[in-house]
């Protein structure tokens, strides 16, 4: 089995490499998920999702969860999750906006296309990484996905 052959638990989407690797950490530190793949903007979100572009070979269906940042370039996660939703192989995998905007049209534009959480980034160092900790033990232990999420084809 080759590395692209591993089902990933966790697509993490987030430009910044700061808050990404702090997210990364906090993930392994808590053992919470085997393989989290990190990408740095929606269109390579969307490219991994659906088998396209650089991520065309990949044979392991979709994660478990996405980690969805709002503000992202090439195509914002707004854009992301709008995809997700009307795609039937994603349509009901979890999502979860993790994100700096305070923005309360961000909040009611993501729960209308069906978001399932959405979390404000904390400042802090320590609580951004006990955040991602507290979403990955509910997300990854906790919370039951529906048949096929974070399955091989």
């Amino acid at each position: 089995m080759t590395m692209n052959d591993v089902p990933v638990d966790i697509l993490l989407v987030e430009d910044n490499p700061n808050d990404a690797e702090l997210a990364l950490r906090a993930l392994s530190k808590h053992k919470l998920a085997n393989r989290v793949e990190w990408v740095k903007d929606g269109a390579a979100a969307l490219d991994f999702l659906f088998h396209r572009g650089v991520w065309a070979g990949r044979g392991n269906g979709v994660p478990r969860l996405v980690l969805l940042d709002l503000r992202l370039p090439k195509v914002d996660g707004i854009e992301v999750l709008q995809q997700i939703r009307a795609n039937d192989a994603t349509r009901t995998l979890p999502v979860v906006v993790l994100t700096s905007s305070q923005e309360e049209r961000d909040l009611v534009a993501t729960y209308q296309l069906g978001v399932n959480s959405f979390v404000s980034k904390p400042v802090a160092f320590d609580e951004f990484a006990r955040t991602v900790a507290d979403l990955g033990l509910y997300w990854m232990l906790i919370n039951r996905v529906p048949p096929g999420i974070g399955t091989a084809p």
